[in-house]
């Protein structure tokens, strides 16, 4: 779970957005940092998934 933080910056989660339609087991996690005050929306970032063995795009999630 994301931590509450005072400042600009948090913690957030990024989730594979590929692997939930392929309908493999297991989820493809990472957890970053972001500054909300330089990046408010939500963040899209490919990332490597171990699963499916190749660089996927990663969004947000709440």
């Amino acid at each position: 779970m994301a931590k509450k933080a005072k400042g600009n910056r948090i913690q957030v989660i990024l989730e594979c957005t590929e692997h939930k339609e392929t309908g493999m087991a297991g989820t493809s996690r990472y957890i970053t940092m972001k500054n909300r005050k330089n990046t408010p929306d939500r963040l899209e970032i490919k990332k490597f998934n171990p699963v499916l063995k190749r660089y996927t795009l990663h969004k947000e999630i709440k």
